[in-house]
Protein backbone atom coordinates (compact mmCIF):
# COMPACT_ATOMS: atom_id res chain seq x y z
CA UNK A 1 0.00 0.00 0.00
CA UNK A 2 1.23 3.81 -0.58
CA UNK A 3 2.60 4.91 2.80
CA UNK A 4 0.39 6.04 5.47
CA UNK A 5 1.33 9.29 7.16
CA UNK A 6 -0.66 10.98 10.28
CA UNK A 7 -2.88 13.54 10.63
CA UNK A 8 -3.01 16.94 12.24
CA UNK A 9 -5.79 16.34 13.84
CA UNK A 10 -6.30 16.64 17.71
CA UNK A 11 -7.75 13.21 17.82
CA UNK A 12 -4.76 11.95 16.66
CA UNK A 13 -6.17 10.24 13.21
CA UNK A 14 -4.09 9.13 10.88
CA UNK A 15 -5.27 9.70 6.89
CA UNK A 16 -3.98 8.19 3.36
CA UNK A 17 -3.07 10.63 0.87
CA UNK A 18 -3.30 7.55 -1.45
CA UNK A 19 -7.44 7.87 -0.76
CA UNK A 20 -8.68 7.65 -4.29
CA UNK A 21 -11.35 5.86 -6.39
CA UNK A 22 -8.50 3.88 -8.38
CA UNK A 23 -6.00 1.46 -6.85
CA UNK A 24 -2.64 2.75 -7.39
CA UNK A 25 -1.63 -0.25 -8.81
CA UNK A 26 -3.10 -3.85 -10.46
CA UNK A 27 -4.01 -5.99 -7.42
CA UNK A 28 -4.68 -2.97 -4.70
CA UNK A 29 -8.06 -1.72 -3.95
CA UNK A 30 -8.80 1.42 -3.54
CA UNK A 31 -8.66 2.94 0.44
CA UNK A 32 -11.58 3.66 1.89
CA UNK A 33 -12.45 7.25 2.59
CA UNK A 34 -12.79 6.75 6.63
CA UNK A 35 -10.27 7.78 9.07
CA UNK A 36 -7.51 5.56 9.77
CA UNK A 37 -5.92 5.09 12.94
CA UNK A 38 -2.13 3.54 12.77
CA UNK A 39 -1.22 0.57 14.91
CA UNK A 40 2.39 1.05 16.97
CA UNK A 41 3.66 -1.32 14.87
CA UNK A 42 3.53 0.70 12.08
CA UNK A 43 5.31 3.89 13.27
CA UNK A 44 7.57 1.94 16.04
CA UNK A 45 10.34 -0.20 14.37
CA UNK A 46 10.76 -1.81 17.67
CA UNK A 47 7.31 -2.49 18.59
CA UNK A 48 7.29 -4.32 15.10
CA UNK A 49 10.30 -6.30 15.59
CA UNK A 50 8.89 -7.05 19.46
CA UNK A 51 5.25 -8.24 17.41
CA UNK A 52 7.58 -10.25 14.91
CA UNK A 53 9.36 -12.04 17.91
CA UNK A 54 6.23 -12.77 19.73
CA UNK A 55 4.96 -14.93 16.92
CA UNK A 56 8.14 -16.45 15.92
CA UNK A 57 8.16 -17.54 19.44
CA UNK A 58 4.29 -19.03 19.40
CA UNK A 59 5.11 -20.99 16.30
CA UNK A 60 8.25 -22.28 18.40
CA UNK A 61 6.79 -23.20 21.50
CA UNK A 62 4.34 -25.23 18.80
CA UNK A 63 7.10 -26.99 17.63
CA UNK A 64 8.58 -27.80 21.43
CA UNK A 65 4.72 -29.11 22.24
CA UNK A 66 4.40 -31.13 19.23
CA UNK A 67 8.16 -32.94 20.13
CA UNK A 68 6.26 -33.53 23.66
CA UNK A 69 3.26 -34.83 22.32
CA UNK A 70 5.34 -37.75 20.63
CA UNK A 71 7.67 -38.22 23.52
CA UNK A 72 4.43 -38.29 25.43
CA UNK A 73 2.50 -41.50 23.08
CA UNK A 74 5.89 -43.24 23.35
CA UNK A 75 6.11 -42.73 27.22
CA UNK A 76 3.37 -42.87 29.16
CA UNK A 77 1.20 -46.39 29.96
CA UNK A 78 -1.70 -46.45 28.14
CA UNK A 79 -3.46 -48.28 30.74
CA UNK A 80 -2.05 -45.11 33.40
CA UNK A 81 -5.05 -42.77 34.57
CA UNK A 82 -5.04 -39.61 36.78
CA UNK A 83 -7.44 -37.68 38.63
CA UNK A 84 -9.02 -34.62 36.99
CA UNK A 85 -11.54 -32.72 39.15
CA UNK A 86 -15.13 -33.43 37.58
CA UNK A 87 -14.19 -35.41 35.51
CA UNK A 88 -12.77 -38.52 37.34
CA UNK A 89 -9.92 -40.80 36.63
CA UNK A 90 -9.04 -40.69 33.07
CA UNK A 91 -6.67 -42.16 30.90
CA UNK A 92 -3.34 -40.19 31.62
CA UNK A 93 -1.97 -40.77 27.84
CA UNK A 94 -5.08 -38.77 26.66
CA UNK A 95 -4.98 -36.11 28.88
CA UNK A 96 -1.39 -35.16 28.33
CA UNK A 97 -1.62 -36.09 24.78
CA UNK A 98 -5.05 -34.03 24.09
CA UNK A 99 -3.19 -31.06 26.23
CA UNK A 100 0.13 -31.00 23.92
CA UNK A 101 -1.17 -31.54 20.52
CA UNK A 102 -4.35 -29.11 21.46
CA UNK A 103 -1.94 -26.32 22.72
CA UNK A 104 0.35 -27.06 19.46
CA UNK A 105 -2.41 -26.30 17.18
CA UNK A 106 -3.70 -23.34 19.35
CA UNK A 107 -0.38 -21.36 19.07
CA UNK A 108 -0.14 -21.74 15.33
CA UNK A 109 -3.23 -20.17 15.02
CA UNK A 110 -2.76 -17.45 17.70
CA UNK A 111 0.99 -16.87 16.12
CA UNK A 112 -0.99 -16.61 12.52
CA UNK A 113 -3.54 -14.16 14.12
CA UNK A 114 -1.00 -11.88 16.40
CA UNK A 115 0.51 -11.90 12.91
CA UNK A 116 -2.32 -10.41 10.50
CA UNK A 117 -3.41 -8.08 13.57
CA UNK A 118 0.47 -6.58 14.32
CA UNK A 119 2.72 -6.60 11.22
CA UNK A 120 -0.37 -7.17 8.28
CA UNK A 121 -1.62 -4.11 6.64
CA UNK A 122 -4.68 -3.43 8.02
CA UNK A 123 -5.90 -0.42 6.19
CA UNK A 124 -9.70 -0.35 5.02
CA UNK A 125 -10.57 -0.91 1.46
CA UNK A 126 -13.30 -1.02 -1.03
CA UNK A 127 -13.80 -3.11 -3.73
CA UNK A 128 -17.21 -2.85 -6.25
CA UNK A 129 -19.48 -5.04 -7.35
CA UNK A 130 -19.41 -6.66 -10.20
CA UNK A 131 -20.78 -9.21 -12.55
CA UNK A 132 -19.52 -12.83 -12.39
CA UNK A 133 -17.70 -13.27 -15.67
CA UNK A 134 -14.24 -14.26 -15.60
CA UNK A 135 -12.30 -12.56 -18.28
CA UNK A 136 -8.44 -12.38 -19.17
CA UNK A 137 -8.31 -8.81 -17.17
CA UNK A 138 -9.51 -10.98 -14.01
CA UNK A 139 -7.29 -13.23 -14.44
CA UNK A 140 -4.83 -10.91 -14.32
CA UNK A 141 -6.03 -8.99 -11.30
CA UNK A 142 -6.20 -12.42 -9.41
CA UNK A 143 -2.66 -12.98 -9.90
CA UNK A 144 -1.66 -9.66 -9.10
CA UNK A 145 -4.02 -9.76 -5.96
CA UNK A 146 -2.29 -12.98 -4.69
CA UNK A 147 1.44 -11.42 -5.48
CA UNK A 148 0.27 -8.06 -3.10
CA UNK A 149 -1.07 -10.70 -0.51
CA UNK A 150 2.27 -12.75 -0.82
CA UNK A 151 4.35 -9.05 -0.13
CA UNK A 152 2.22 -7.54 2.38
CA UNK A 153 1.66 -10.56 4.50
CA UNK A 154 6.00 -10.37 5.28
CA UNK A 155 5.98 -13.99 4.70
CA UNK A 156 9.26 -12.99 2.55
CA UNK A 157 10.06 -10.45 4.58
CA UNK A 158 9.71 -11.52 7.92
CA UNK A 159 12.65 -14.51 8.11
CA UNK A 160 12.19 -15.30 11.35
CA UNK A 161 8.52 -15.92 11.36
CA UNK A 162 9.01 -17.79 8.06
CA UNK A 163 11.18 -20.08 9.43
CA UNK A 164 9.35 -20.62 12.73
CA UNK A 165 5.91 -21.06 10.63
CA UNK A 166 7.92 -23.86 8.21
CA UNK A 167 9.45 -25.98 11.14
CA UNK A 168 5.58 -26.02 13.26
CA UNK A 169 3.79 -26.98 10.37
CA UNK A 170 6.01 -29.38 9.22
CA UNK A 171 6.21 -30.73 12.77
CA UNK A 172 2.49 -30.86 13.25
CA UNK A 173 1.47 -33.99 11.31
CA UNK A 174 4.15 -36.05 12.84
CA UNK A 175 1.56 -36.93 16.34
CA UNK A 176 -1.07 -37.79 13.65
CA UNK A 177 1.51 -40.28 11.83
CA UNK A 178 2.83 -41.72 15.16
CA UNK A 179 -0.60 -42.62 16.43
CA UNK A 180 -1.37 -44.26 13.55
CA UNK A 181 0.54 -47.08 15.18
CA UNK A 182 -2.66 -47.70 16.94
CA UNK A 183 -5.15 -48.43 14.73
CA UNK A 184 -3.82 -51.64 14.61
CA UNK A 185 -1.53 -53.71 17.51
CA UNK A 186 -2.44 -56.95 17.44
CA UNK A 187 -1.88 -59.08 20.72
CA UNK A 188 0.34 -61.83 21.04
CA UNK A 189 -1.57 -65.11 19.65
CA UNK A 190 -3.98 -63.50 18.16
CA UNK A 191 -4.81 -61.82 14.68
CA UNK A 192 -7.80 -59.17 13.31
CA UNK A 193 -10.14 -62.16 11.89
CA UNK A 194 -10.14 -63.42 15.03
CA UNK A 195 -10.60 -60.69 17.47
CA UNK A 196 -13.73 -58.54 15.08
CA UNK A 197 -15.33 -63.03 14.90
CA UNK A 198 -15.95 -63.23 18.82
CA UNK A 199 -17.62 -61.12 21.06
CA UNK A 200 -18.64 -61.82 24.91
CA UNK A 201 -21.53 -63.83 24.37
CA UNK A 202 -21.67 -67.56 24.90
CA UNK A 203 -24.07 -70.09 25.79
CA UNK A 204 -25.96 -69.27 29.06
CA UNK A 205 -24.34 -65.58 28.88
CA UNK A 206 -27.29 -63.15 30.51
CA UNK A 207 -28.65 -60.20 28.46
CA UNK A 208 -28.94 -57.10 30.45
CA UNK A 209 -30.37 -53.94 29.35
CA UNK A 210 -28.10 -51.07 28.52
CA UNK A 211 -28.11 -48.39 30.90
CA UNK A 212 -29.27 -50.14 33.83
CA UNK A 213 -27.21 -53.54 33.74
CA UNK A 214 -29.90 -55.36 35.19
CA UNK A 215 -31.17 -58.91 33.34
CA UNK A 216 -34.24 -58.70 31.36
CA UNK A 217 -36.87 -60.81 31.04
CA UNK A 218 -39.15 -61.57 28.69
CA UNK A 219 -42.19 -59.95 30.23
CA UNK A 220 -40.15 -56.87 29.99
CA UNK A 221 -40.45 -56.81 26.84
CA UNK A 222 -44.07 -55.71 25.33
CA UNK A 223 -45.02 -56.79 21.40
CA UNK A 224 -43.83 -53.98 19.83
CA UNK A 225 -41.31 -52.94 22.10
CA UNK A 226 -36.97 -52.46 21.62
CA UNK A 227 -34.75 -52.28 24.93
CA UNK A 228 -30.86 -51.74 23.82
CA UNK A 229 -28.95 -54.64 25.78
CA UNK A 230 -25.59 -55.60 26.47
CA UNK A 231 -23.95 -59.12 27.72
CA UNK A 232 -23.26 -59.36 31.72
CA UNK A 233 -20.11 -58.83 32.83
CA UNK A 234 -19.48 -56.27 29.99
CA UNK A 235 -18.27 -53.35 32.72
CA UNK A 236 -15.92 -55.74 34.62
CA UNK A 237 -14.72 -56.19 30.85
CA UNK A 238 -14.50 -52.77 30.05
CA UNK A 239 -12.45 -52.02 33.53
CA UNK A 240 -9.95 -54.38 33.06
CA UNK A 241 -9.33 -53.66 28.88
CA UNK A 242 -9.88 -49.88 29.54
CA UNK A 243 -11.24 -49.56 26.56
CA UNK A 244 -15.12 -49.90 24.89
CA UNK A 245 -13.97 -52.90 22.26
CA UNK A 246 -16.17 -55.53 23.84
CA UNK A 247 -19.01 -52.96 24.32
CA UNK A 248 -18.85 -52.43 20.14
CA UNK A 249 -18.92 -55.99 19.53
CA UNK A 250 -21.37 -57.30 21.59
CA UNK A 251 -23.64 -54.33 21.64
CA UNK A 252 -27.45 -55.55 20.58
CA UNK A 253 -31.42 -54.66 20.19
CA UNK A 254 -34.45 -56.82 21.27
CA UNK A 255 -37.30 -56.41 19.57
CA UNK A 256 -40.62 -58.56 19.97
CA UNK A 257 -43.28 -59.20 17.52
CA UNK A 258 -46.13 -61.95 17.03
CA UNK A 259 -44.11 -64.62 16.29
CA UNK A 260 -46.58 -65.65 13.16
CA UNK A 261 -45.12 -62.37 11.65
CA UNK A 262 -41.46 -63.96 11.50
CA UNK A 263 -41.17 -64.50 7.92
CA UNK A 264 -37.72 -66.32 8.77
CA UNK A 265 -34.88 -66.47 10.87
CA UNK A 266 -30.66 -67.11 10.38
CA UNK A 267 -31.06 -70.10 12.15
CA UNK A 268 -33.69 -72.33 13.91
CA UNK A 269 -35.88 -71.12 16.65
CA UNK A 270 -33.17 -68.55 17.39
CA UNK A 271 -36.20 -65.95 18.45
CA UNK A 272 -38.09 -66.81 22.26
CA UNK A 273 -41.66 -66.19 22.05
CA UNK A 274 -41.44 -63.93 18.90
CA UNK A 275 -38.33 -61.46 21.29
CA UNK A 276 -35.40 -61.53 18.26
CA UNK A 277 -32.20 -60.44 19.24
CA UNK A 278 -30.03 -58.35 16.89
CA UNK A 279 -26.43 -57.14 16.88
CA UNK A 280 -26.97 -53.02 17.00
CA UNK A 281 -24.29 -52.15 14.84
CA UNK A 282 -24.77 -51.36 11.43
CA UNK A 283 -23.06 -53.89 8.80
CA UNK A 284 -22.55 -50.76 6.63
CA UNK A 285 -19.80 -48.58 8.35
CA UNK A 286 -20.59 -49.61 11.93
CA UNK A 287 -23.07 -46.90 13.26
CA UNK A 288 -25.51 -47.84 16.11
CA UNK A 289 -28.82 -48.02 15.58
CA UNK A 290 -32.00 -48.44 17.30
CA UNK A 291 -34.70 -46.76 15.21
CA UNK A 292 -37.18 -49.26 14.76
CA UNK A 293 -41.01 -49.01 13.15
CA UNK A 294 -42.96 -51.45 15.17
CA UNK A 295 -45.76 -51.56 12.25
CA UNK A 296 -43.22 -52.75 9.60
CA UNK A 297 -40.40 -54.34 11.55
CA UNK A 298 -37.98 -52.48 9.88
CA UNK A 299 -34.99 -51.30 11.48
CA UNK A 300 -33.31 -47.70 9.94
CA UNK A 301 -29.71 -46.98 10.70
CA UNK A 302 -29.55 -42.66 10.89
CA UNK A 303 -26.35 -42.48 9.31
CA UNK A 304 -26.90 -43.67 5.52
CA UNK A 305 -30.21 -44.55 5.62
CA UNK A 306 -29.96 -48.38 5.35
CA UNK A 307 -33.21 -50.76 6.51
CA UNK A 308 -33.05 -54.15 7.36
CA UNK A 309 -36.32 -56.18 8.11
CA UNK A 310 -36.13 -57.83 11.30
CA UNK A 311 -39.16 -60.26 10.58
CA UNK A 312 -36.78 -61.76 7.88
CA UNK A 313 -33.76 -62.40 9.02
CA UNK A 314 -32.45 -58.88 9.45
CA UNK A 315 -32.09 -58.58 5.74
CA UNK A 316 -31.14 -55.51 4.14
CA UNK A 317 -34.10 -53.80 2.21
CA UNK A 318 -32.39 -50.32 1.18
CA UNK A 319 -29.73 -48.43 1.72
CA UNK A 320 -26.05 -49.15 0.84
CA UNK A 321 -25.54 -51.84 3.74
CA UNK A 322 -24.35 -55.21 1.55
CA UNK A 323 -25.18 -57.64 4.31
CA UNK A 324 -28.23 -59.17 6.55
CA UNK A 325 -27.91 -57.71 10.44
CA UNK A 326 -25.97 -60.24 12.51
CA UNK A 327 -28.69 -62.26 14.97
CA UNK A 328 -28.10 -63.56 17.98
CA UNK A 329 -29.63 -66.95 18.75
CA UNK A 330 -31.48 -66.41 22.55
CA UNK A 331 -33.52 -68.65 25.21
CA UNK A 332 -34.62 -68.38 29.04
CA UNK A 333 -32.24 -69.59 31.75
CA UNK A 334 -33.88 -71.59 35.10
CA UNK A 335 -34.42 -68.15 36.55
CA UNK A 336 -36.77 -66.94 33.67
CA UNK A 337 -33.78 -64.59 32.32
CA UNK A 338 -33.27 -64.17 28.66
CA UNK A 339 -29.79 -65.67 27.66
CA UNK A 340 -27.70 -66.08 25.03
CA UNK A 341 -26.95 -69.74 23.63
CA UNK A 342 -24.24 -68.91 21.55
CA UNK A 343 -21.99 -66.08 19.89
CA UNK A 344 -23.05 -65.01 16.69
CA UNK A 345 -22.50 -67.15 13.92
CA UNK A 346 -20.68 -64.33 11.77
CA UNK A 347 -18.84 -60.92 12.79
CA UNK A 348 -20.84 -58.01 13.49
CA UNK A 349 -20.35 -54.37 12.33
CA UNK A 350 -18.36 -53.68 8.60
CA UNK A 351 -17.37 -56.17 6.29
CA UNK A 352 -13.61 -56.05 6.29
CA UNK A 353 -10.47 -57.75 3.83
CA UNK A 354 -10.27 -60.66 5.84
CA UNK A 355 -13.84 -62.21 5.40
CA UNK A 356 -14.74 -65.08 2.97
CA UNK A 357 -17.90 -62.70 2.24
CA UNK A 358 -19.22 -59.19 1.98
Amino acid sequence: MNEITPMSDENGEAGNEAHSSAPAKLGYSPVAEIPHRLRVTDTDPKAARRAERQVASMFTLSMVFIILSVIAYVTIDKYAVIYVPVLGEVGASNVVLGLTFGIAVFLIGAGAIQWAKKLMPDVEVVQERHDMVSEKEDDALAVANYERGKDESGFARYKMIRRSLLGAMALLPIPIIVVLRDLWITPPGENPTEILSTTLWAKGKRIVSDGTYLPVRPEDLPVGGLVSALPEGLLEVQEEEHNLNARGKAAIILVRMDPDQIRSQQGEGWDYNGILAYSKICTHVGCPIALYEQRTHHLLCPCHQSTFDLADSGAVIFGPAARNMPQLPISVDEEGYLIATQDFAEPVGPSFWERDKA
